[in-house]
């Protein structure tokens, strides 16, 4: 437009030629929209609007992204015969009707309702003294995994079973562990298989401070 208004000459050239590149651009217009891969197309959309809509929330995916209910962890812990007697019989009330029992939900065996995941842990210390996964099998719940040993706990790390093992020394205090074991468990095959293993050593010198060495004396005079 500017380049046709700088030539000078009639209103109705002006006119003439205004429509002419006005038609020509509603031309070229249609003919990108209508390609699907060139035109105003050819940019997308944003990275980030691309991901949203290619890739839907737990909450509109349906089925095992909505939660509906709580479990009784107890009362599953207790009737599943695959939970020692040792547990079970440490398995009390820390007070009135508060048991240590740390309950997650997650999906993890693809099931169309979450998972279960149950820490048992001890009173006093709150160390882990068994991790299990339950799934839901009609109006049932199954024990698809379970470790029972001492300073263990589960958690979800995207879709993944990961179970950490606190490490002791023959010395070492419940609450200074010298290490700890993390391994990662993917449900395949209808089973958990680990994938994943990771043990790390913690050192000794972290928190006790520095070591402040003494002055050197002076030498004695003869």
């Amino acid at each position: 437009m500017r380049g046709l208004k700088g030539k000078g000459g009639s209103g109705n050239r002006a006119a003439s030629g205004t429509a002419t590149a006005g038609l020509v651009a509603v031309v070229l217009f249609a003919a990108g929209c209508s390609t699907g891969g060139t035109g105003v197309q050819d940019e997308g959309a944003a990275p980030s609007e691309a991901a949203g809509k290619a890739t839907p929330s737990p909450a509109s995916s349906g089925g095992a992204g909505q939660f509906t209910e709580s479990v009784d962890a107890v009362k599953l812990l207790m009737a599943d015969p695959k939970v020692s007697p040792r547990v079970k019989a440490d398995l009390r009330p820390c007070a009135k009707d508060s048991y240590p029992v740390d309950t997650s939900y997650a999906v993890l065996t693809g099931s169309d309702a979450p998972d279960v995941i149950v820490n048992v842990l001890t009173c006093g210390d709150a160390v882990g003294m068994g991790t299990y996964v339950y799934r839901e099998n009609g109006k049932a719940y199954e024990n698809v995994f379970s470790v029972e040993e001492p300073a263990v706990y589960a958690a979800v790390d995207r879709g993944d079973l990961v179970v950490t093992k606190q490490v002791y020394a023959k010395n070492d205090s419940v609450a200074e562990p010298s290490g700890e074991e993390v391994s990662t468990y993917r449900w395949s095959a209808g089973k958990f298989t680990r994938q994943f293993w990771v043990r790390n050593e913690f050192g000794r010198a972290v928190g006790e401070g520095e070591v402040v060495a003494s002055e050197p004396s002076a030498p004695p005079k003869n």
